[in-house]
């Protein structure tokens, strides 16, 4: 059966809580198996046989019924989240290193917009469905804030730290070659070949 990880994104924030007890009762009802939330910043992991185009939707209806507000969701299949993991943006290490969920790749006019946002010390990338997000300092002191992605996207996005990315696609991944090692690996390969 399919394995996935969806992304909530406003969960635990403006003085909104959800307890993660409730939140994978909330996946249950849907018929999902093998819900288990990872952290309380809205990550759900889940088994389902359902169509995957619509089942991102299906979430959203649902929480939106059970908790009284949008919470966008957005979905990675085990496999896609194993290549996000591995994915190196930058060449560059930094204090904090993020990936942006959105639900569809964006124009090159989006994603030149996003660039631009770029300051001292943040640079942006983007790959397929994700934007990264490279801080040098503190990811909370930088002056570029996820809204200012969401203005020039013009959609919404959830970041999550690359840390919590490669635990959960290692979490998805049981059984397989350690993502976690495969990321350090390709760090150090893609550092040597410059």
């Amino acid at each position: 059966m399919p394995r996935y990880c969806a992304f909530l994104r406003a969960i635990n924030v403006g003085g909104r809580v959800v307890k993660m007890d409730r939140l994978r009762a909330i996946f249950e009802s849907l018929g999902l198996k093998n819900v288990e939330t990872f952290i309380a910043s809205g990550n759900a992991i889940f088994d389902s046989r359902a169509n995957p185009a619509s089942l991102d939707k299906k979430i959203e209806a649902a929480l939106k019924r059970e908790l009284g507000y949008e919470v966008e969701t957005f979905l990675r299949t085990a496999e896609e989240l194993a290549a996000i993991a591995k994915y190196v943006p930058f060449h560059e290490t930094g204090l904090a290193l993020h990936c942006g969920f959105l639900y569809a790749a964006p124009a090159p006019s989006v994603v030149a917009a996003i660039v631009e946002c770029r300051t001292p010390v943040d640079e942006f990338h983007s790959h397929g469905r994700e934007i990264y997000w490279l801080c040098r300092v503190k990811f909370n002191e930088s002056q570029v804030k996820p809204k200012a992605f969401e203005k020039a996207l013009g959609a919404p996005v959830t970041f999550r730290s690359m840390t919590t990315v490669a635990k959960l696609a290692a979490k998805l991944n049981a059984g397989h070659k350690n993502i976690c090692e495969s990321r350090s690996a390709a760090i150090v390969s893609s550092r040597s070949a410059v």
